[in-house]
């Protein structure tokens, strides 16, 4: 493979890893400095689907949260890491975020897949997962 070949995979890439990046970034740091009440809102959400999650301090839940869209903003800002890397924490985040949807109550029409009003808002992350594995995909092939 050619430096012109590697520039424009790339180049492919940017468009999918600064939207989303920029996303992270703004999601993760808004989080730093989410107050008690707030805190504890996220946590019992994700508690309800993930119980071991209500093991934890509000307020650390909320930090570590923070701090995993953080690490995925960077992984997708920053050009050196690899695409496969990046991917796989996206792909990861956003398997968590669907789990959230399928598994609460209230997210979903009844027997279907389809969005309630409420769901709309998790069903929407779909569009990350499909981003991740996109990313490990490329980055899995670009290497052959």
């Amino acid at each position: 493979m050619t430096s012109r070949s590697a520039c424009r995979i790339t180049a492919r890439q940017l468009p999918l890893r600064l939207t989303v990046g920029a996303f992270f970034l703004n999601s993760g740091l808004s989080k730093l400095h989410t107050d008690r009440a707030g805190a504890e809102g996220l946590q019992q959400f994700a508690a309800a689907t993930y119980p071991f999650l209500g093991k934890l301090d509000a307020q650390r839940f909320a930090r570590l949260l923070a701090a995993g869209e953080l690490a995925i903003a960077g992984a997708l800002l920053v050009p050196v890491v690899p695409a496969v890397a990046a991917g796989a924490a996206l792909t990861a985040f956003s398997a968590g975020l669907l789990g959230l949807y399928l598994c609460t109550p209230g997210m979903r029409r009844e027997g279907s897949l389809l969005p309630t009003e409420q769901g709309t808002a998790l069903a929407k992350d779909v569009w990350l997962l499909g981003i991740g594995a996109s990313l490990v995909i490329e980055g899995v092939t670009e290497h052959r």
